[in-house]
């Protein structure tokens, strides 16, 4: 092993394919006060060592890369919508405020599409605001031949249900035309564009981007615009924030290009991160030298150098930018934030004790924890949006055309057969007029779809299993499938009607094409049973609402889910989840209650969730699942009173972010505070 040496003027940038060698990074000892601070800066934060400022009124910033008002392809888009609605909503009127601070996406993947014509932005949510554009900021930035270009990023200030956005907008970075190199799971905010810019690129932008604004705001301050006075980090995308702001205020001053004044200004502002899974962190191997020297300029060996992490058993993580030889988005934010959180107590417990969650930052989210400034706090959700609703469902009818699904709520959950009824006939005239399809689902893929309308004689008696979630390995659908493979051969025998299947989503092509080959499969010997399963690939918000409007059950065999939403959605419409015991699927399924849960969990062959003899027997997540999924199928055919007590269960449940000591007000005092 060689140790890493950069020469001894620290003003300077890391040179090209740094980590593509075999190195170490030794820390110096320094008497520096400057160097100090950077490489005693991990240790204060994961240990809680710095005091929480005085807040008398919020004024928050959420930095997010995805907004359910803008551009949503996850969770994390969620929350950056309802949780600043929220919040201004519940602490307005006293003069707190959350405002959304976002990427202004431009383009079109064929799956999203986002413009903007004269003062008028249309976000590919198809919300359009009005814009004002109030500053023009110059970003340094490496270019393609990796030296620093001044990117101009254009400000805009716009307001949607109460809250208040900033819009950043810059053509290069965040225009999502794709390229024709563009993975096919690549999507919406992260494909890789026509300029070559991948998500981890583009979103190390974005934070460098926030960051200079911050300054300007810090420094002349910007008509029209107030200084935040906490920020929040929503997820990876902006992992690169904290750094910035507490290291490379301190290394400008140690290269007196910035007042001290003004860096002290910049780092009493506290960075709370959001950890929604840690499956995604922002890796970027091949470009790891150039998004450093991007963002901390000449500054960049300087900062690496001292970025000492706090000591931790894992030899991987030493140094705060990098994991081993990687540039890593989420690194910086764990060690080096004021607070963390993630979106589940038990997700918590998960990323904190096992390897398999943790990762590389299991060791240090449990230093954390046990310095209590990690914290797991539930997801909400407007339920008003979610549950059904008459407007809901006629909009869903008029967009169909020649539907009629019906509203229903808890007392009235024998409208699910007459929407049943409207389903089939809905996904026979899908599978039978293409020019009805092309018009209702005009970027979906279906898959080999069949008229099954003239089979279907007892839907009473009949179950509809549906699942909606992204088409990525997280969320289990090979686990699905394999279960739906062995519940077809223990009950191949059984005179029963067979349950109806639609699966699928947005996401990668692969994972489309596995579910084909489980129909397949099973048309090899039961094309009956085969017609049953429909898969598709890509998302419509209406058809994805009748789907489950005439559904009994969600099928959620997540690998992980630090919280999850899709089984929230689908309890307050009164379909049963049927999922994984793992992070927040734990803490918001009530096995036999309002959904099913499994009785053990395993992750990398581990057990994790339950006790060591029901795992001996099940041995794997695919035992588990098929078990919990054959007990919610005979809860169907053998006891339906009870069935639909639990569906009038999970509908009256409320996770809203507003409801009596929900999360709302536990990210009130958090940012008040620095504790729940």
């Amino acid at each position: 092993m060689e140790t890493a040496i950069f020469g001894s003027d620290n003003l300077k940038m890391l040179p090209k394919g740094f980590n593509k060698k075999k190195f170490t990074v030794t820390y110096n000892v320094t008497t520096n006060p400057n160097l100090q601070e950077i490489q005693n800066l991990s240790k204060i934060q994961c240990l809680g060592k710095k005091n929480w400022p005085e807040i008398d009124k919020i004024n928050s910033w959420m930095i997010s890369a995805e907004t359910n008002t803008f551009m949503k392809w996850g969770g994390l888009g969620m929350i950056a919508t309802e949780l600043p609605d929220s919040f201004n909503n519940c602490f307005g009127k006293d003069g707190h405020k959350l405002t959304v601070v976002t990427p202004m996406y431009l383009g079109d993947t064929k799956k999203k599409k986002a413009e903007l014509e004269g003062d008028v932005y249309t976000g590919a949510e198809h919300v359009a605001v009005k814009v004002k554009k109030i500053k023009t900021l110059e970003v340094p930035f490496c270019g393609e031949r990796s030296s620093l270009v001044k990117y101009k990023v254009g400000v805009y200030t716009a307001a949607y249900h109460g809250t208040s956005y900033l819009l950043l907008s810059n053509e290069r970075f965040f225009n999502i035309d794709p390229h024709s190199d563009n993975p096919t799971a690549q999507d919406a905010c992260y494909v890789m564009n026509k300029y070559g810019i991948n998500e981890v690129e583009r979103f190390a932008f974005f934070s460098k981007c926030v960051y200079l604004l911050i300054k300007a705001l810090c420094s002349d301050g910007i008509k029209g615009l107030d200084c935040p006075n906490v920020l929040i980090a929503n997820d990876w995308h902006s992992g690169a924030l904290s750094g910035l702001m507490k290291y490379f205020t301190v290394a400008q001053v140690e290269a007196k290009t910035m007042a001290p004044e003004l860096a002290d200004k910049i780092k009493a502002i506290p960075v709370v991160h959001i950890a929604h899974h840690l499956g995604y962190q922002g890796w970027d191997y091949d470009n790891t030298a150039k998004i450093l020297n991007s963002l901390y300029e000449n500054l960049a060996t300087m900062v690496f150098k001292n970025a000492k992490a706090i000591k931790n058993s894992n030899p991987r993580a030493t140094n705060t930018l990098i994991v081993h030889d990687c540039y890593n988005q989420a690194s910086g934010s764990f060690l080096t934030a004021d607070r963390v959180v993630t979106v589940s107590k038990n997700y918590l417990e998960e990323v904190s004790k096992e390897l398999g969650f943790g990762f590389d930052f299991r060791d240090i989210l449990k230093i954390r924890k046990d310095h209590r400034n990690f914290f797991g706090i539930v997801n909400g959700y407007a339920k008003k949006l979610i549950s059904p609703n008459p407007e809901k469902v006629e909009s869903v009818n008029k967009y169909l055309g020649g539907t009629n699904f019906r509203f229903y709520d808890e007392d009235h959950l024998d409208v699910k057969l007459h929407n049943k009824k409207e389903f089939v006939k809905l996904i026979s005239r899908i599978a039978t007029d293409d020019e009805y399809r092309a018009k209702v689902i005009p970027r979906i893929d279906c898959y080999k779809f069949e008229d099954i309308s003239r089979e279907m004689k007892d839907l009473a008696n009949t179950p509809f299993l549906c699942s909606n979630n992204r088409l990525v390995e997280q969320k289990g659908y090979d686990i699905a499938a394999q279960a739906i493979l062995n519940l077809y051969e223990k009950w191949k025998t059984f005179r029963r009607e067979t349950p109806v299947f639609i699966m699928g989503g947005a996401g990668d092509v692969k994972v489309y094409e596995m579910l084909g080959r489980l129909k397949d499969k099973i048309a090899e010997t039961s094309p009956d049973i085969a017609r049953r399963i429909f898969i598709t690939r890509g998302y419509s918000n209406e058809f994805t609402y009748a789907i489950q409007l005439a559904s009994d059950f969600y099928l959620m065999p997540s690998r992980f889910e630090p919280c999850g939403l899709n089984q929230m959605e689908s309890m307050a419409k009164g379909v049963l989840p049927i999922v994984m015991s793992t992070g927040g699927l734990v803490d918001t399924v009530e096995d036999g209650v309002d959904g099913f849960r499994t009785e053990v969990f395993f992750t990398q062959k581990r057990r994790v969730y339950g006790n060591n003899l029901t795992a001996q027997r099940l041995k794997n997540n695919e035992n588990a699942y098929t078990e919990t999924l054959e007990k919610a199928l005979s809860f169907f055919y053998g006891n339906r009173d009870k069935l639909n007590e639990m569906s009038r269960a999970a509908m009256r449940k409320d996770f809203s972010w507003d409801v009596e000591g929900g999360s709302v007000y536990k990210y009130f005092n958090l940012l008040k505070t620095g504790h729940l």
